[in-house]
């Protein structure tokens, strides 16, 4: 069956990248640079891995006179979301991207740079060839979502209408199982859904 990560880069048509480099020219992390550089000492291997590709601009101007348009997409993306504090956000760029937009390294490229984008959250650059299809996919989780909290107000009304204790018990249990799933997403807006 696999996990979710593995099932979403197995259907993520990797024929929509138009090979621009854009991606790897100013990127940005859900997680501080002071926490990035923290969370690497202490071996997380996703950490350490981006911060062997990446180096930090030393400012938002730097990164956005370097490409503003993404600069400014990921800002928008980000305050939209209620997740900007201009504090706590780093761009960075690939230190093995050449001035032709191809990875000086692409054969022996790792995992990070493989899975991108990694999520249908993922921020992409204006005019991605996956800008479209992230945002489809996103949509289907929002689907997901909605439907999950119909079938949680027709379980609070089968409650009401249930007295068998055993019967009860299920129900609570589905409950739980539906309202985890969608708390899964909360992260990205799921109560708003």
């Amino acid at each position: 069956m696999g996990s979710y990560e593995e099932n979403f880069l197995a259907k993520r048509p990797q024929h929509l990248c138009h090979m621009c480099g854009k991606c790897c020219r100013v990127v940005t992390t859900s997680v501080p640079y002071p926490e990035l550089c923290e969370m690497a000492e202490k071996g997380d291997k996703g950490a350490r891995d981006f911060l062997s590709l990446f180096v930090p601009y030393q400012s938002i101007e730097a990164a956005r006179k370097v490409d503003a348009s993404i600069v400014d997409n990921i800002i928008m993306r980000l305050s939209d979301d209620g997740n900007y504090n201009e504090q706590e956000i780093t761009f960075y760029g690939c230190k093995y991207l050449q001035p032709d937009n191809l990875c000086s390294r692409y054969d022996t490229r790792l995992t990070l740079c493989k899975h991108c984008p990694s999520s249908p959250w993922s921020i992409v650059p204006p005019g991605c060839g996956f800008e479209g299809w992230l945002f489809w996919q996103r949509e289907e989780i929002k689907q997901k979502i909605r439907r999950s909290k119909e079938e949680l107000i027709e379980l609070q009304l089968l409650k009401k209408k249930t007295t068998n204790p055993e019967n009860l018990k299920k129900i609570l249990s589905v409950e739980q199982k539906i309202q985890k799933n969608i708390d899964a997403y909360k992260k990205y807006g799921s109560q708003d859904w």
